[in-house]
């Protein structure tokens, strides 16, 4: 190799080297909107932008915020992940960042809104607007304080003296959960801190005012900057949408549903077809989001497990039957908790939520059934299932049709045996002759001593003696 090569190489190589260890002038922003309820749809949206941030090695992530709150949990593990990001987060208020928003805006490092905004305003409530308990309180009062803490405290020299002063006041954090909280000049007991922009930047909860991004990118001496925004796929929508607690409850319904009508016919049919594909739907982006388990599909699934054994091969309806319906119940309930954990410090904000879920499933599985009693005794009378479906044309004897055998009448008060077990219909043996029966209530053993109540609708009724 020869000394011109050589030096050759080493220019390549000190230029590559250069190169790498020079940084841009350009800011590279990643932006992402939250303008929607905050759910477990939010914090997947927010994970992924937070992916692609890092993918594009930008510089800052930017939140567009407007919202009025949410799920507390999902509020969490967006606080967590911002607090935790290596990537500086900074949030523009359009408007609004109530309760679970105003969490997720304190845990960001820059704060800015649009002039007549507000932030706080973080009590916790029920789906009525109801304020929960104290202990479900005491959680978010703790969460809130510890996000405005983990901004630390400035610096501040006056002469000889050295004072320390929180960047964001954990109390008055605190205070926009709590009402009973008093701050002088700030609050009175029995109302919660909401702040409008300007008192926000007074008190140290926003740096600044803007009137859009652009504006924002200005007043953070952003400039020059390039923004890349997070936009969600059709999946991340689909997944968002089949999360959403109203589409959930419709699944639910259609879940057992289609396992009723199922039960009152023979074979497997659309109702099946129907109960199969919503636990599809409502287990899947669960799942795929990380928030069930394994465990509690396998609930599900073992629950309805029982409930089959308990109606097809043992007679009534007992503790088998009882203990399928709890667990299949606990399985979609317990689906929609996420890390739900008895030994962590945080349930008083997952117990509630799951007892939210023990709720959205009873509710959704009641409606479901009186639903199924409804419709299926309405199915035959409408005009249009009677003409499609039932058959309304006269069947005279003139043409050949016979009547049916008055004779069975007789056999009421009859006692006999079962030839076939009776789910609810099969076969009986009185006198030595064969008839078809109907057993009209829970199920009836081959070989049972039967007796025979009614005669209607040419089928014979039975209860075992």
């Amino acid at each position: 190799m020869t000394k011109k090569t050589i030096s050759f190489f080493f220019i390549f190589l000190w230029i590559i080297t250069n190169s790498w260890g020079q940084k841009s002038d350009t800011t590279v922003i990643l932006k992402f909107e939250m303008k929607e309820e905050v759910s477990p749809a939010l914090w997947r949206k927010t994970q992924k932008a937070f992916e692609k941030a890092e993918a594009e090695k930008a510089d800052l992530i930017l939140i567009h915020m407007n919202t009025y709150g949410g799920l507390v949990t999902s509020a969490d593990s967006i606080r967590t992940k911002i607090l935790n990001s290596k990537i500086p987060v900074y949030v523009f208020i359009d408007n609004n960042a109530a309760s679970a928003g105003a969490l997720i805006s304190i845990a960001c490092d820059r704060i800015y809104m649009r002039p007549g905004g507000n932030i706080g305003a973080a009590t916790v409530v029920n789906q009525t607007g109801e304020q929960l308990p104290d202990k479900y309180q005491s959680y978010m009062r703790s969460t809130m304080r510890a996000t405005a803490e983990a901004h630390g405290k400035d610096t501040i020299i006056n002469g000889k003296d050295t004072t320390f002063k929180w960047k964001r006041d954990p109390r008055i954090a605190e205070a926009m959960v709590d009402a009973d909280i008093y701050i002088k000049g700030i609050t009175d007991t029995g109302k919660v801190v909401t702040f409008t922009a300007s008192e926000a930047i007074f008190y140290g909860f926003c740096e600044g005012t803007a009137e859009n991004i652009q504006e924002v990118i200005e007043k953070a001496s952003l400039k020059p900057a390039v923004i890349k925004e997070y936009i969600p796929t059709g999946l991340d929508n689909l997944i968002g949408f089949l999360m959403n607690p109203v589409f959930q409850s419709i699944l639910i319904m259609a879940i057992f549903g289609g396992i009723y009508f199922e039960f009152q016919s023979p074979g497997i049919g659309f109702p099946l077809i129907v109960a199969a594909t919503a636990a599809v739907l409502y287990f899947a982006p669960l799942y795929l989001e990380g928030i069930a388990q394994h465990w509690e599909i396998a609930l599900f699934i073992v629950g309805l497990i029982l409930i089959g054994v308990e109606i097809f091969a043992i007679p009534g309806f007992g503790v088998i039957g009882i203990s399928g319906i709890v667990l299949a119940v606990l399985g979609l309930a317990l689906a929609m908790v996420e890390n739900f954990d008895f030994s962590t410090e945080g349930n008083g904000v997952f117990l509630p939520l799951l007892v939210k879920s023990l709720l959205l499933v009873v509710g959704s599985i009641f409606v479901s059934f009186i639903g199924s009693l409804y419709f299926g005794s309405r199915m035959f009378e409408t005009s249009f299932i009677s003409r499609r479906i039932a058959l309304n044309n006269i069947q005279e004897t003139s043409q050949g049709y016979l009547g049916v055998d008055s004779s069975l009448k007789l056999l009421v008060g009859k006692t006999g045996i079962t030839e076939t077990p009776l789910r609810p219909s099969g076969s009986i043996i009185i006198d030595g002759n064969t008839y078809d029966a109907r057993a009209e209530y829970g199920f009836i053993e081959q070989g049972q001593a039967i007796k025979v109540t009614r005669f209607e609708t040419n089928q014979l009724h039975v209860v075992k003696i």
